[in-house]
């Protein structure tokens, strides 16, 4: 009786576990994040080249993740408002 308590408690532990790595969230391809990842370089240029601690010349590093966030949900291509305001 005790195994077929533990089997069944494993049983119900991996369905669990199973049913959480099935998420709706497709992820993203290594050609969309490198795209986009060129596209976020463009729209915000260091502002020393080279020197990638010295910040970028417009916008900051929030904009830049909004940036590339939004880049990946439009599937590679650039957000509709392309480059922050300065």
């Amino acid at each position: 009786m005790k195994n077929v308590s533990r089997y069944a408690a494993i049983a119900c532990a991996l369905a669990l576990f199973a049913s959480f790595g099935s998420s709706s969230a497709a992820a993203i391809t290594a050609e969309v994040a490198k795209k986009c990842n060129a596209m976020r370089a463009k729209a915000f240029p260091p502002r020393q080249p080279g020197n990638p601690a010295a910040g970028s010349a417009q916008g900051s590093g929030s904009d830049e993740q909004a940036y590339f966030k939004k880049c990946i949900a439009n599937g590679g291509n650039p957000p509709s408002d392309d480059a922050p305001k300065k």
